[in-house]
């Protein structure tokens, strides 16, 4: 017999399988390589976000029972997962309790990149703590969060230049973590400049060179660079290894 929490939870499966745009679904599942495309629904982000905030705001409970049911079956409910967190968490504590359960399900960075949680800037000190946790962990998406979030919050007034050291001291394979190595340098590039260029301008080479030139890329792609800034960024490629 199921449970009156799962009975929640697959009400709201239904609800979110009626939001679906199948048109969309083909173009989604180019956009996440490693998700199986039977798994996918097609839910637009804003109908998503509107679903996440309606539960969030009018049936808090429902979304709750919806949360417990780990793991989710298809791409579309971890996003919606993904949402909740943030909109539901009203402590940091109680966000890392939410995250802890959810992050080893997330197997793609569009779920991972989702996820944004404004009870984090309430205790950012406990934030960065558990930051190190989670680039320190095994799965591949919960290392990569910890890397979004530092670049989230902490490359303005938070920022420390020890953060450069730590996500250069994340050694993986994975390429999605460090695609968001290389975004958080990228970032680091342009609002930090006076800390971070000396970074890429040390030899031997702080990073790994495909790290370290995908950082310079994508930080000549930002319009915030000058044409001489990104000449400058340009002599600093190095011969990949």
């Amino acid at each position: 017999m199921r449970t009156n929490t799962e009975i929640k939870a697959e009400t709201i499966v239904t609800e979110l399988a009626a939001l679906a745009d199948p048109a969309y679904r083909s173009f989604q599942a180019k956009l996440v390589p490693t998700v199986d495309p039977a798994r996918i629904l097609g839910v637009r982000t804003p109908a998503l976000r509107r679903f996440a905030r309606e539960l969030a705001r009018t049936r808090e409970s429902e979304a709750r029972a919806f949360m417990m049911q780990l793991p989710h079956a298809l791409y579309d409910e971890n996003n919606l997962h993904a949402e909740l967190i943030g909109l539901l968490a009203k402590t940091p504590d109680e966000a890392f309790r939410l995250l802890d359960a959810f992050l080893p399900h997330v197997d793609n960075w569009a779920t991972c990149d989702l996820i944004r949680v404004p009870a984090f800037k309430r205790d950012l000190p406990a934030v960065l703590e558990k930051i190190r946790d989670w680039t320190s962990a095994e799965p591949e998406y919960t290392v990569r969060f910890g890397v979004v979030q530092l670049m989230t919050l902490f490359l303005d007034d938070a920022f420390d230049p020890a953060h450069l050291q730590l996500v250069a001291g994340i050694h993986r394979p994975g390429y999605y973590v460090n695609m968001a190595r290389a975004w958080y340098y990228s970032f680091a590039l342009i609002k930090q400049p006076e800390t971070t260029l000396p970074f890429f301008e040390t030899r031997p080479l702080m990073l790994d060179a495909w790290t370290h030139n995908k950082s310079l890329q994508k930080a000549r792609e930002s319009r915030r660079i000058t044409p001489d800034q990104k000449a400058y960024l340009q002599s600093l490629k190095v011969p990949n290894e």
